[in-house]
């Protein structure tokens, strides 16, 4: 597979792994690192949203082309989403193509934020380095959050730039504690990793040189979970009133469905 602004990576599975719930002796670990790398600072266009979620569903049919067991059971996954280098996660979204194209998020950001919601295994965010604006709600769409302890900033400034689209609250105000969910979207609030671990944005912090062992520990931990079929199905228990607000203004070219920034950061 060939890709333009990132690269996907199998990790590979430690000697003896046992599939715990059948007798048969497998591989039960299919975890997948997806490498950001749209310089300089992963910025999200229509053409990079559509490109990750094309990364994701290639994991997807990798996982099925391993086939099942004897009683019908697939093998688990987990997918991992960093930034290449020490600097940036994502800044958010690219508001000059916004300018350009009133349907850069319709066709881009908002689907990939469905995609991840709707996505059939765990997914960990590995926030290296900073994370602003639009790239808050796609982390907070991930089901693990691991934040470097040393360096980067997480940040939603929508209030200070003037942005609004429908849903834009949904992730903050769904997995964050109210007055968090407050600081995040009403204050702008630039967390550093310790803060965010306090306010409960991150399950983890670790430092730059651990960041990927945590990440992928954490995989190994869940990967199992989506075996059955349902990991899916019971995330949207949990975050499907997102997940179809996003649906909801993906791909619609007859209305806007963005209020435009009104500046830059």
């Amino acid at each position: 597979m060939s890709y333009q602004n990132l690269t996907v990576t199998r990790i590979p599975n430690p000697p003896n792994i046992t599939n715990k719930t059948s007798s048969s002796t497998r591989d039960d670990s299919h975890i997948y690192l997806i490498t950001l790398q749209k310089a300089p600072e992963n910025r999200i266009t229509t053409a990079f949203a559509q490109e990750i979620i094309r990364a994701l569903r290639d994991v997807e049919r990798m996982v099925a082309n391993a086939g099942k067991d004897e009683n019908g059971v697939g093998v688990g996954a987990a997918v991992i989403i960093r930034g290449e280098g020490a600097k940036f996660w994502s800044t958010g979204l690219d508001l000059d193509e916004a300018e350009r194209n009133p349907y850069a998020n319709t066709d881009g950001f908002f689907p990939l934020l469905h995609t991840m919601l709707d996505f059939p295994y765990p997914t960990i965010a590995l926030l290296n380095g900073h994370t602003f604006g639009g790239a808050c709600p796609l982390a907070l769409a991930h089901d693990y959050r691991i934040m470097n302890s040393r360096r980067g900033f997480l940040s939603m400034p929508p209030v200070d730039i003037g942005v609004h689209f429908p849903g834009i609250g949904y992730m903050a105000r769904l997995k964050l504690r109210p007055n968090i969910a407050r600081k995040m979207l009403l204050e702008a609030y630039k967390w550093t990793g310790k803060e965010a671990l306090t306010d409960g944005i991150v399950d983890q912090i670790a430092e730059p040189e651990d960041m990927l062992g945590a990440a992928i520990e954490v995989a190994r931990k869940w990967a199992p979970k989506g075996r059955m079929g349902v990991y899916g199905v019971l995330r949207q228990e949990l975050w499907g009133e997102a997940a179809r607000k996003f649906q909801s203004i993906s791909y619609v070219h007859h209305r806007s469905t963005i209020l435009p920034a009104k500046a830059k950061v």
